[in-house]
């Protein structure tokens, strides 16, 4: 194996993927979803910077590329899995997640299959704007949580009437209450629309890559 910076950055996003689960054990929200957020944060910039540098180094190697799809895969799926684990369940969320989860599985175990044929299905253009996608949308709504959850704890002790009276400016607003709200319904609305963006993009090279494997699935052995 041969370990070079693109590579220990690969393997460091990689360990950071259980690491955005992690924060919800140890910390208490919001502190948790800031964290989770800033933690997925930088290890997908590092997706970028590790092929990036791999490339203009020449230090493309074999652990990369496996390493690489793996690490991508493992944050997408465990950020999921904690969004939709702290969520209300709403089938708005849950089925595009579904849909991401089961084309990341589906094409994971075609890849599997086809051993040393695998390399037809090569990673498209559309494939890394749907990961580009995947990870923007998570971490809008990691974000969302850090709103909802500084909400929650500006209106602490507040009964329901001085809460309205707030909102609706006929009191002064000194824990910024409105910003916050408006912070966690746009984060939900755009990390929502942004996660049914990546779903279908997910799904349109899902189907690619089955339409490349068909010819090898067919072939008699």
């Amino acid at each position: 194996m041969k370990w070079n910076v693109p590579n220990i950055l690969t393997l460091m996003r990689l360990i950071a993927a259980p690491g955005v689960a992690v924060m919800f054990l140890y910390f208490t929200r919001p502190f948790a979803d800031g964290l989770a957020m800033l933690l997925f944060v930088s290890a997908a910039i590092t997706d970028w910077f590790d092929g990036y540098l791999a490339r203009a180094w020449k230090q493309e190697t074999k652990l990369g590329a496996m390493l690489d799809p793996i690490a991508d895969k493992a944050m997408v799926v465990i950020a999921l899995m904690v969004i939709i684990a702290f969520s209300s369940w709403s089938p708005w969320l849950v089925l595009p997640a579904t849909v991401i989860l089961f084309r990341e599985v589906f094409v994971s175990g075609l890849r599997e299959y086809l051993g040393n044929v695998s390399g037809t299905l090569k990673v498209t253009q559309l494939a890394k704007w749907k990961t580009t996608a995947q990870m923007v949308a998570i971490a809008v709504l990691f974000s969302q949580g850090v709103f909802e959850h500084y909400f929650g704890m500006s209106i602490l002790g507040m009964n329901d009437e001085l809460v309205s009276a707030i909102l609706m400016g006929q009191q002064e607003d000194i824990h910024g209450l409105n910003w916050k709200l408006d912070g966690m319904i746009w984060a939900g609305r755009i990390g929502l629309g942004l996660l049914w963006i990546a779903a279908t993009l997910t799904a349109i090279t899902g189907f690619d890559y089955l339409r490349k494997a068909l010819p090898h699935l067919t072939e008699t052995r």
